[in-house]
């Protein structure tokens, strides 16, 4: 099975503003699903919560 992605918007804490990008969707401990992508412009980690699994 492929790892899920998400493409959308995610908020970029560095530059404060939204931006488009494609994440690779995770589950944490709790059971809810984020998506973790780099920001295209400086590069930080983008964190985007998608709601429970």
């Amino acid at each position: 099975m492929a790892a899920e992605t998400y493409s959308g918007e995610f908020y970029c804490v560095k530059c404060k503003e939204k931006r488009e990008a494609t994440g690779e969707v995770k589950v944490n401990e709790k059971g809810t699903r984020m998506a973790k992508a780099k920001c295209p412009v400086c590069g930080t980690n983008l964190n985007r919560i998608l709601g429970k699994a």
